[in-house]
C-alpha cells in the first residue's frame, strides 16, 4: 500500500510542476504588458522634431528607444523592415501615426497611446495609418500564434507515443516515424491556416515549410531527450515548447512589450523562427525571412544531434542488457506510455 501511494505521488510531480511552470511561464510574459525599450520614431530634420523627440523619450524613459527619421518614406521602411513599432508624422492640422499592424496589432496599439495625448495637446485629431494590415480573416494578426500552438500540440504530444509506444523499435526507426509524423502535422497546419481559416492568402507552400521545419525539430528533439529523460520527457517538452515558447514567440506581444528575459529568448527560440518566419514572409517582403529559416534549421540540426547521441546510448545499453533487465524495462516503459500520453495530450 505505501509503495502503491510513493508511485502515485512520484507521477503527480509532473502535472504540479506543470501548473506552476504554466503560471510563471504565462503570467510573467502576458499579464503586465509594458513598453521596454521599444523603438519608435518622430519623423521630420528641423529643432521641433527634435525636441518633440526628447520629450517623448524623457517622459517615457527606458521604456521607449526614440529616434528620429528625415522623412515618411524612411519611416515607412522602417516600419516594413519592423526596425519600429512606429512613426509619429508632425503637422499643425493633421498629425500623423504610421504603423504595420501586421508585424504587431498590441506594439501598434502601444504606439498608438504614447502619441494620441502628443495630438490632443495640439487640439487636433491623430490619423492612424496601417502600412501594413493583416488580412481580413486575421484582424488582429494573432492566428499565425494559435497555429504555433496546433502545430506544437501536434508535435509534442507524438513524442509520448513515439518515446513510449515506440520503445521496442530502434531509434533509426523511431527517427523516420518522427520524420514523418511532422510531414503530417505539417499539412495539417497549413491545411489550417490556408483553406480552413485562411489566414494565409498567398505563400501557403512557404508556410508548410516552416511548419514542417518546426514540427521535425520538435519532434527529433523529444525522441532523442526520451532515451535520457523517460517519464520526465514530457515535461522537459512543456518547458521548452510550451512555457518558453508560446511566450517568446512574439505571436501575441513583441519582444519590445515583454521584459528582458522572454525578450532575449525571442532571438533565437524556435516558436519566433516559426512566427517571425511566416510574418516576413506573408506581410513585409520576406524581410529578415533567411535568418528565421536558420533559426528553424538549427533547432532541427540540434534533434538530429540528440537523436544521434541517443542512438549511440540505446546500442551501448542494449549490448549490456540481460533478458530479466530487458523485461523489467518493458513493463517501465509500458506504465510510462499510459502516463505520458494520458499528461501530453
Amino acid at each position: 500500500m505505501r509503495d502503491a501511494l510513493r508511485h502515485v505521488l512520484l507521477h503527480l510531480v509532473t502535472p504540479l510542476l506543470m501548473c506552476l511552470g504554466m503560471g510563471l511561464a504565462y503570467m510573467g510574459a502576458f499579464v503586465t504588458p509594458e513598453p521596454n525599450d521599444m523603438p519608435i520614431a518622430v519623423v521630420g530634420s528641423g529643432p521641433q522634431t527634435q525636441v518633440l523627440a526628447q520629450t517623448v523619450k524623457d517622459k517615457a524613459g527606458d521604456a521607449l528607444d526614440v529616434r528620429t527619421l528625415a522623412d515618411r518614406e524612411q519611416a515607412v521602411d522602417a516600419l516594413k523592415s519592423l526596425d519600429i513599432a512606429g512613426a509619429y508624422v508632425p503637422d499643425a492640422k493633421s498629425p500623423e501615426l504610421i504603423v504595420a499592424s501586421a508585424g504587431s496589432d498590441m506594439s501598434s496599439l502601444a504606439a498608438q497611446k504614447i502619441f494620441t495625448p502628443v495630438a490632443v495637446e495640439q487640439g487636433v485629431p491623430l490619423k492612424v495609418t496601417d502600412v501594413a494590415a493583416p488580412v481580413a480573416d486575421d484582424p488582429t494578426g494573432q492566428g499565425l500564434f494559435f497555429l504555433l500552438v496546433a502545430v506544437s500540440i501536434g508535435s509534442y504530444a507524438s513524442v509520448a507515443v513515439l518515446g513510449a509506444a515506440g520503445a521496442g523499435l530502434r531509434m533509426r526507426a523511431r527517427a523516420g516515424l518522427a520524420v514523418g509524423v511532422s510531414f503530417a502535422v505539417s499539412l495539417i497546419g497549413a491545411a489550417l491556416a490556408g483553406p480552413i481559416f485562411h489566414l494565409v492568402h498567398h505563400g501557403l507552400w512557404g508556410v508548410w515549410a516552416m511548419a514542417w521545419l518546426y514540427s521535425a525539430g520538435v519532434l527529433l528533439i523529444g525522441v532523442g531527450l526520451h532515451t535520457f529523460l523517460k517519464r520526465w520527457t514530457t515535461l522537459a517538452m512543456m518547458v521548452l515548447f510550451v512555457m518558453l515558447n508560446f511566450t517568446t514567440s512574439g505571436g501575441l506581444f513583441r519582444p519590445e512589450l515583454q521584459n528582458g528575459f522572454f525578450g532575449s529568448l525571442h532571438a533565437f527560440w524556435n516558436g519566433a523562427g516559426f512566427v517571425e518566419g511566416i510574418r516576413s514572409h506573408l506581410y513585409f517582403g520576406g524581410h529578415g525571412l533567411g535568418g528565421h529559416v536558420w533559426t528553424l534549421a538549427g533547432w532541427l540540426v540540434l534533434g538530429l544531434a540528440i537523436v544521434a547521441i541517443a542512438g549511440l546510448w540505446e546500442r551501448r545499453g542494449r549490448t549490456a542488457a540481460t533478458p530479466a533487465g530487458v523485461r523489467e524495462a518493458r513493463e517501465r516503459e509500458a506504465e510510462e506510455e499510459e502516463m505520458e500520453e494520458s499528461v501530453a495530450v
